[in-house]
Protein backbone atom coordinates (compact mmCIF):
# COMPACT_ATOMS: atom_id res chain seq x y z
CA UNK A 1 0.00 0.00 0.00
CA UNK A 2 1.45 3.42 -0.92
CA UNK A 3 2.01 6.18 1.62
CA UNK A 4 -0.56 8.50 0.00
CA UNK A 5 -3.81 6.87 -1.10
CA UNK A 6 -6.29 8.60 -3.42
CA UNK A 7 -9.80 9.20 -2.05
CA UNK A 8 -12.86 10.70 -3.76
CA UNK A 9 -12.02 14.12 -2.28
CA UNK A 10 -8.20 14.07 -2.08
CA UNK A 11 -5.69 11.72 -0.47
CA UNK A 12 -5.36 9.86 2.80
CA UNK A 13 -2.25 8.97 4.75
CA UNK A 14 -1.65 6.84 7.82
CA UNK A 15 0.25 8.71 10.51
CA UNK A 16 1.91 7.32 13.64
CA UNK A 17 2.41 10.04 16.25
CA UNK A 18 4.69 10.20 19.26
CA UNK A 19 3.32 12.84 21.64
CA UNK A 20 5.38 14.71 24.23
CA UNK A 21 8.47 14.71 22.02
CA UNK A 22 11.13 17.37 22.36
CA UNK A 23 9.88 19.13 19.24
CA UNK A 24 7.30 18.77 16.50
CA UNK A 25 8.88 17.18 13.41
CA UNK A 26 8.39 14.62 10.66
CA UNK A 27 10.47 11.65 11.83
CA UNK A 28 10.39 9.68 8.59
CA UNK A 29 8.40 6.96 6.85
CA UNK A 30 8.24 3.30 7.84
CA UNK A 31 6.07 0.60 6.27
CA UNK A 32 4.01 3.23 4.37
CA UNK A 33 3.25 5.14 7.59
CA UNK A 34 4.30 8.75 8.12
CA UNK A 35 6.08 9.04 11.49
CA UNK A 36 5.50 12.31 13.35
CA UNK A 37 6.88 13.52 16.67
CA UNK A 38 4.69 16.07 18.45
CA UNK A 39 5.77 18.34 21.29
CA UNK A 40 2.14 18.60 22.42
CA UNK A 41 0.66 16.25 24.98
CA UNK A 42 -2.36 14.11 24.07
CA UNK A 43 -4.62 16.14 26.34
CA UNK A 44 -7.82 17.90 25.24
CA UNK A 45 -6.98 17.34 21.57
CA UNK A 46 -3.73 19.33 21.72
CA UNK A 47 -1.72 16.63 19.94
CA UNK A 48 -4.33 16.34 17.17
CA UNK A 49 -4.30 20.11 16.69
CA UNK A 50 -0.49 20.10 16.53
CA UNK A 51 -0.64 17.32 13.94
CA UNK A 52 -3.10 19.25 11.76
CA UNK A 53 -0.93 22.39 12.04
CA UNK A 54 2.20 20.47 11.06
CA UNK A 55 0.57 18.75 8.08
CA UNK A 56 -1.01 22.01 6.86
CA UNK A 57 2.41 23.69 6.91
CA UNK A 58 4.21 20.71 5.39
CA UNK A 59 1.80 20.21 2.51
CA UNK A 60 0.97 23.91 2.06
CA UNK A 61 -2.79 23.45 2.43
CA UNK A 62 -5.33 25.21 4.65
CA UNK A 63 -6.03 23.60 8.04
CA UNK A 64 -9.66 23.10 7.02
CA UNK A 65 -8.48 20.70 4.27
CA UNK A 66 -7.10 18.25 6.84
CA UNK A 67 -9.37 15.84 8.72
CA UNK A 68 -8.48 13.05 11.11
CA UNK A 69 -10.89 10.39 9.87
CA UNK A 70 -9.79 7.52 12.14
CA UNK A 71 -7.74 7.12 15.30
CA UNK A 72 -8.67 10.40 16.96
CA UNK A 73 -7.57 9.04 20.35
CA UNK A 74 -4.91 6.64 19.05
CA UNK A 75 -1.25 7.06 18.12
CA UNK A 76 -2.01 5.62 14.69
CA UNK A 77 -4.32 7.91 12.75
CA UNK A 78 -5.81 8.03 9.27
CA UNK A 79 -5.71 11.59 7.94
CA UNK A 80 -7.46 12.86 4.83
CA UNK A 81 -6.22 15.90 2.91
CA UNK A 82 -8.98 17.31 0.71
CA UNK A 83 -8.21 18.71 -2.72
CA UNK A 84 -4.75 17.14 -2.86
CA UNK A 85 -3.14 14.58 -5.14
CA UNK A 86 -0.91 11.72 -4.06
CA UNK A 87 1.85 12.90 -6.40
CA UNK A 88 1.81 16.46 -5.06
CA UNK A 89 1.87 15.26 -1.44
CA UNK A 90 4.82 12.94 -2.13
CA UNK A 91 6.68 15.80 -3.83
CA UNK A 92 6.04 18.15 -0.88
CA UNK A 93 7.30 15.54 1.56
CA UNK A 94 10.40 14.78 -0.49
CA UNK A 95 11.24 18.42 -1.09
CA UNK A 96 10.86 19.53 2.51
CA UNK A 97 12.50 16.55 4.21
CA UNK A 98 14.86 15.05 1.65
CA UNK A 99 13.09 11.67 1.76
Amino acid sequence: MPLFNPTPTGVSVTVRVTPRAGRTVIAGVRDDVLLVKLAAAPVDGAANEALVDLLADLFDVPRRSITIVAGDKSRTKRVEIAGASATAMAEHLAASHNM
